[in-house]
């Protein structure tokens, strides 16, 4: 098919929050138009009325703004192809179904949803628990094909509830080529007569997806692995229609950490991470979580998922969103599921969070005070805990020491490395820092290798139990550079009290 320009489209449905699969999907759309110099289209596919939820539109959209790939084209944004809303679009519809039924590559359907049910029941008794609405069933069944057109026109006229159907063709071989997957072949034998025009004046997704794809002049259809099975519907549809297929490209799953199956909507908070971007209340008010709230960076959790699925052929896999639209090729993409990996998940989100200066983490980090530190005293704080951290408010949590007094010790580090002479050897210690007149880290570091040199001892008999005391934790940055920070009157109380509170521990043990 040849096109002025490359156009795709992310087409979600408002059925509820946006899954990662599905920002993955809308992701990928989003590189290979940046790649190309193409347009990034929104469609919202709401055609199946029973399912639609409140909200769920608004979220899909929030949530795209918040990862930073948000379209050009689709509602709210405008285009010339609008709208974009396919129940705004719904006379649109209608024509195309009788156009198929009047050039007998469609047929009406009469048959009720209780009629059918009965068929389904009899098959099953029948020793077929797969019964299906096909080119061999509908032979006995009540539709234009089987009806006379006398009693076809009453029916219509009455206003009957009636379905329009696909007359799939009896044993053909359907044949096209998936960008990822290669040629895909399948007998029309193994498909039902999907229903095309529900009795409810709306398209279902088959029939609006193709017609809206051809009107808004869609070059690719990247889209998930589950619409795989219905690929051969679609390039029938485009066929009965006289037009042109666009390419196709379905992607693979995202699968569960231990790769036994998808990854579902309900598995993240359950498996202990999040699966959606952001989060999502149900009218019910049962939270799922997001990423953004959980405190990612959407560098880091883009990053994340464009590797899902896709690798760039070289070992890099830190990438800024414009060097995945550089590197982006569906090419490089797997036909392979995907399993997620939540560790890789915080690894990407480490390396987001060291990359920022201090100044900037510090400005994350007072959105999480009550706002009685210090921009440079938060600054500081950046600085010595985010080689440690995870997310930003981590810094607060791990390095709460740095901002007020610890009011709890690691009872369990003190019974296992406080000996009987460490009191005497901090006592000592102490005395020399009150000494040390430029409390500053590499003045405190040197005093502290004389103090080890003259008692001729290791740099563990002191230095952990000097954390202890001042900290009351048994790791973390280095402890000349929170002295320094803390400054000499702080360290100095915080001995003292520090080694009474030990005290007391070591004499329960």
């Amino acid at each position: 098919m040849s096109y002025n320009s490359i156009r795709v489209r992310f087409a979600p449905s408002p059925t509820g929050p946006l899954h990662m699969g599905g920002v993955r999907t809308a992701l990928y759309n989003y590189l290979f138009a940046k790649k190309n110099n193409g347009t990034f289209i929104i469609r919202v596919e709401d055609t199946d009325q029973t399912r639609f939820v409140p909200g769920a539109q608004e979220y899909v959209m929030e949530a795209l703004d918040w990862c930073g790939i948000m379209p050009t084209e689709g509602p709210g944004i405008g285009g010339e192809f609008g709208p974009y809303i396919q129940s705004e679009r719904k006379d649109i519809y209608r024509p195309y179904a009788e156009q198929l039924v009047n050039e007998d590559k469609a047929y009406y359907a009469f048959d009720s949803a209780e009629e059918l049910e009965i068929m389904r029941e009899q098959a099953k008794l029948m020793g077929m628990p797969n019964w299906q609405y096909n080119s061999v069933t509908r032979s006995s069944l009540k539709n234009s094909l089987t009806l006379p057109q006398t009693e076809v026109e009453r029916l219509l006229a009455e206003g009957t509830q009636y379905v329009i159907r696909m007359k799939m063709p009896r044993n053909r071989d359907i044949r096209f080529h998936d960008l990822i997957r290669g040629w895909v072949v399948v007998n029309t034998n193994n498909l039902d007569d999907k229903v095309l025009f529900k009795s409810d004046g709306m398209p279902t997704y088959h029939l609006a997806n193709i017609v809206d794809d051809y009107l808004m002049r869609i070059s690719h259809v990247i889209r998930g692995e589950e619409w795989l099975p219905s690929a051969p519907l679609h390039v029938l549809l485009y066929e009965a229609f006289g037009w042109d297929a666009p390419e196709f490209a379905h992607l693979p799953l995202l699968l569960r950490p231990d790769g036994n199956g998808k990854l579902s909507k309900r598995d993240g908070d359950r498996l202990g991470f999040p699966v959606f971007p952001i989060d999502w209340t149900t009218a019910e008010g049962e939270l799922y979580s997001g990423y953004r709230e959980k405190g990612y960076f959407k560098d880091a959790f883009i990053n994340m998922l464009a590797l899902l699925g896709w690798n760039p052929g070289t070992t890099q896999e830190i990438f800024a969103l414009d060097e995945l639209v550089e590197a982006f090729s569906l090419e490089r993409v797997s036909k392979a599921g995907a399993k997620f990996d939540p560790d890789k998940t915080k690894w990407f989100q480490q390396h987001y969070l060291r990359a920022h200066s201090d100044f900037e983490l510090a400005e994350l980090l007072f959105k999480h005070t009550d706002g009685s530190h210090s921009a440079e005293k938060l600054e500081v704080v950046c600085h010595l805990m985010k080689e440690r951290a995870t997310f930003v408010q981590d810094m607060l949590v791990d390095g709460a020491y740095l901002l007020t007094r610890p009011t709890q010790f690691d009872t369990e580090t003190i019974k296992k490395k406080w000996k009987n002479e460490t009191f005497t050897l901090m006592k000592e210690w102490l005395e020399e820092l009150k000494l040390v007149e430029n409390f500053k880290a590499a003045e405190i570091e040197e005093t502290f290798k004389l103090f080890l040199a003259k008692k001729e001892i290791g740099i563990g008999s002191v230095l952990l139990p000097f954390r202890l005391c001042v900290t009351g934790v048994g790791a973390g940055p280095g402890m000349f550079d929170i002295a320094a920070f803390l400054g000499k009157d702080e360290v100095v109380e915080r001995i003292q009290l520090g080694l009474k509170v030990i005290d007391s521990i070591v004499n329960e043990a």
